[in-house]
């Protein structure tokens, strides 16, 4: 099922919200096991088939997390008991993701005949394994502290972040459940939660997919092996960059509005990555629960950056190179994931010498520079990251480099329908200020990172009439806007 289909709109959600309001009066139990069953039904409305996989992934890992949770030390077994645990999840996502993608450069390098298996991947599949993947390491440190199985089971289901994230952290959102509140209906809960899920549905209907007839066309084409001007390469490019953001960070939105009309605060997923002035800002920016847990369960544990300089470029590498394959079985992932590696490896190494013999530009300019020589960098690789292969991505890649010319006269360049698009775009993503800054006064997310300052911007949301005359025409925008079904990108992930 998706957010922005009017079965979720005008059925599910509102009855959903209903019933768990009802039985949160009467019992708490009653309620978050209503609310884990309903995010089962909103699971296998897109395939009931996988939702034996679902359950049989989230029975697994309740039972190794009990048993690394329920002794106060670290006892015999627990190692290998997490370590089991690991392999098992990665074995199910190896499985239904990589096989193909293994079976194919296995033949291909190695000259073998191994079948190559065509599986339809399961929706959320490497969002809810690293989810428990993380609940997994959490209780081998002895950091959680629940054993209810209805509770868990909420934990990796619950229906905002299913499909796409936010990563959660198991103590950062069921201690939530825990207090009364979160059973009772609270009207500033649901003005709020509404106002960021109807930014995060307008984002999505009338930005994402508006742009997306620009870039489309142009990645097909190049994918197909025609010939592309530096005009309609880099219209292609920025309509995919600008679509991509504003599709997922309209997906964490939504999510982050979702779950507070229930009472409970996600985590931050987006702080306007596209501002960024450095790739380890923009890391730090886009996709921040995923950056977060790559960190913590990958790169700190390869060593970090507490280590010699070479060893701790290598880890950056090999973290970056495993996150761009977390994203989809292909090569074009795995370079983007490289590239990106490459980009904080020289990000590090101009921050060594920048310490040594800072530049003399003034200040703003040298902002606007930064900003501007990341963003082209972050293009460049959503390139890789969009491309259906490499000879598409190399296509594209010429054309941006004007290597085919730059004429308008280009049956893939729609000339100022996109440049008014694009620039609607710019304004928006750099001139006017996230979710999180309208309502920081309420609280809108969790904090990511402990040293996170999510910094409010002049416009300050409150709960008056101008500014539900303004949800309610995002909403009203969005709904005459829901024409046809379209998937989030990141669900292929």
């Amino acid at each position: 099922m998706l957010f922005n289909s009017y079965e979720f709109l005008f059925a599910f959600l509102p009855a959903t919200l209903a019933l768990y309001f009802l039985l949160g009066k009467r019992s708490a139990t009653a309620a978050i096991g209503f609310l884990a069953l309903a995010s089962l039904f909103f699971y296998g409305w897109w395939n009931p088939r996988y939702l034996l996989l679902l359950c049989g992934s989230v029975m697994f890992n309740y039972l190794v997390g009990r048993r690394l949770a329920q002794n106060p030390a670290r006892a015999k077994g627990d190692q290998a008991a997490l370590w089991l645990g690991i392999a098992g999840n990665l074995a199910v996502l190896g499985a239904f993701k990589y096989a193909g993608f293994f079976a194919l450069n296995a033949n291909a390098l190695a000259g073998l005949a191994l079948p190559v298996p065509h599986i339809v991947l399961p929706l959320g599949i490497s969002f809810f394994t690293f989810t428990q993947i993380a609940y997994l390491v959490d209780a081998y440190r002895k950091e959680v502290r629940e054993y209810r199985f209805v509770h868990y089971g909420l934990f990796v289901t619950f229906f905002p972040h299913l499909l796409a994230g936010p990563v959660l952290h198991h103590a950062e959102v069921m201690p939530q459940f825990a207090h009364a509140r979160s059973l009772r209906f609270d009207a500033e809960n649901f003005a709020v939660g509404l106002t960021i899920f109807a930014i995060g549905l307008f984002k999505k209907v009338v930005l994402a997919d508006g742009i997306a007839e620009f870039a489309t066309p142009v990645f097909d084409a190049a994918g197909h092996g025609a010939t592309l001007t530096f005009l309609a390469a880099w219209g292609g490019a920025l309509s995919y960059t600008f679509q991509l953001y504003f599709d997922f960070s309209g997906y964490s939105d939504m999510a982050i509005g979702l779950a507070r009309l229930f009472g409970i605060v996600f985590p931050a997923n987006f702080n306007s990555p596209y501002k960024a002035t450095s790739i380890i800002d923009f890391w730090r920016r886009w996709h921040m629960t995923l950056s977060r847990f790559l960190r913590d369960y990958l790169y700190i544990p390869l060593g970090g950056g507490h280590c010699h300089p070479l060893r701790r470029h290598a880890n950056l590498m090999i973290t970056m190179l495993l996150g761009g394959l977390w994203h989809g079985a292909g090569w074009t992932f795995v370079i983007w994931g490289g590239l990106h590696g490459l980009y904080l490896v020289v990000n590090h190494a101009w921050r060594a010498v920048h310490g040594r013999w800072p530049p003399t530009l003034p200040p703003a300019l040298a902002r606007v520079l930064a900003q501007l020589l990341t963003f082209v960098a972050v293009v460049v690789a959503w390139v890789f990251f969009r491309a259906d292969s490499l000879a598409a991505a190399q296509a594209m890649l010429e054309g941006m480099a004007g290597m085919h010319g730059i004429t308008k006269a280009d049956p893939y360049y729609y000339g100022m329908p996109e440049l008014k698009g694009l620039l609607l775009m710019f304004v928006i993503a750099w001139g006017l200020p996230n979710a999180q800054q309208l309502l920081h006064r309420y609280r809108p997310v969790i904090a990511t990172y402990a040293d996170e300052i999510l910094a409010p911007g002049r416009l300050s949301w409150r709960p008056s009439a101008a500014w539900a005359l303004l949800t309610s025409a995002l909403l009203i925008a969005a709904a005459v806007n829901l024409t046809h079904v379209s998937e989030f990108l990141y669900y292929q992930f």
